[in-house]
């Protein structure tokens, strides 16, 4: 495995990043098809014999349920300063007040929390999971920065938003002093190419590395359009993402079966391959349900896409809204 910087940070992670929204309490949330921990555990292992160094989740998924098995299974299966624990805050992770959103109070509270459930010292990347409308920035942003000074976090990300906003708290933060984001996690695969217009422009430009969450579309981009998964047909959120242009979204699902019948690859190799080689990308963070989704997921990385092949790939994606945030 030969690792990357995140971004302009002496951070190394894996190209490949494990989603670990698959893994948390079925029971516990609105993700129905999770895997519970005895199932989760053995791709978090075989993550890290894949040499995957690099683990994403949230303190919502799954109630936190999901951060308990990865903290747990990350404990018994390696050493902490061996891979990078990636979570995220913002969406209420229990009822009540100041359960969520990105005010001082509740950043402190989810941050600890998260720690407890993950069983470590210190969040290698602390994430905004969304942008806050009703908290001040500078609030947020000054919150963020003592949150690291304090230990409790080594770097700051954020995910899904504008670019506007996002714009506008990088340059806040420079403007304090106060800690930078060094990423953005935001939504991009082949059927949703939006970020192209000013959110990947941006981090290029800022030296922020985008690490893009969705890249094989909710598997849509790994079988005919026709065809459905347990998680497709559970999914809520999901099912609001991919709706607006079906024509031109068949045709390049099509077109993804195409290119990898030419080369005798599983699709998710073709599609995964493609996030991987776009400019700005620095590591895609792809879910695991099935043994051969993590083969498939390392061995896209050295799989190089021909100037042809990428253009029967693009070339019938039409413009469409952003999907995926507010």
């Amino acid at each position: 495995m030969q690792y990357v910087k995140l971004g302009k940070t002496g951070l190394e992670i894996s190209p490949v990043i494990l989603g670990c929204m698959t893994y948390g309490d079925p029971k516990r949330g609105n993700h129905a098809w999770t895997l519970d921990e005895e199932q989760s555990r053995p791709f978090i292992r075989k993550a890290l014999d894949l040499g995957i160094n690099t683990f994403d989740t949230a303190n919502a998924y799954s109630d936190g349920t999901s951060e308990e098995i990865v903290g747990r299974a990350l404990k018994d299966f390696t050493r902490r300063d061996e891979v990078v624990i990636a979570t995220k805050t913002f969406f209420h992770w229990h009822k009540g007040p100041n359960a969520g959103g990105l005010s001082r109070k509740a950043i402190f509270h989810s941050v600890n929390d998260s720690l407890a459930r993950l069983g470590t010292d210190y969040i290698d990347l602390l994430q905004i999971h969304r942008f806050d409308h009703g908290v001040p920035i500078e609030e947020t942003l000054e919150a963020l920065h003592d949150v690291v000074k304090a230990g409790k976090a080594r770097y700051i990300g954020a995910s899904s938003m504008h670019a506007w906003q996002f714009a506008k708290m990088v340059y806040t933060s420079r403007l304090h002093g106060w800690t930078e984001f060094v990423s953005m996690q935001d939504h991009y695969n082949l059927i949703q190419r939006e970020e192209e217009r000013e959110m990947i422009p941006f981090c290029i430009d800022q030296g922020i590395a985008v690490i893009p969450w969705s890249p094989l579309a909710r598997g849509r981009l790994t079988r005919d359009w026709e065809e459905s998964s347990t998680r497709q047909e559970k999914d809520v959120f999901g099912g609001t993402l991919y709706n607006a242009t079906e024509d031109a979204d068949r045709a390049i699902v099509a077109a993804v079966k195409k290119v990898a019948e030419d080369r005798g690859v599983p699709r998710a190799q073709v599609a995964l391959a493609w996030v991987a080689q776009r400019a700005g990308i620095t590591a895609p963070i792809v879910g695991a349900s099935k043994p051969h989704h993590l083969d498939d997921a390392v061995a896209a990385l050295q799989l190089n896409l021909s100037d042809e092949e990428i253009k029967a790939l693009e070339q019938a994606y039409t413009p469409r809204a952003s999907a995926g945030f507010d």
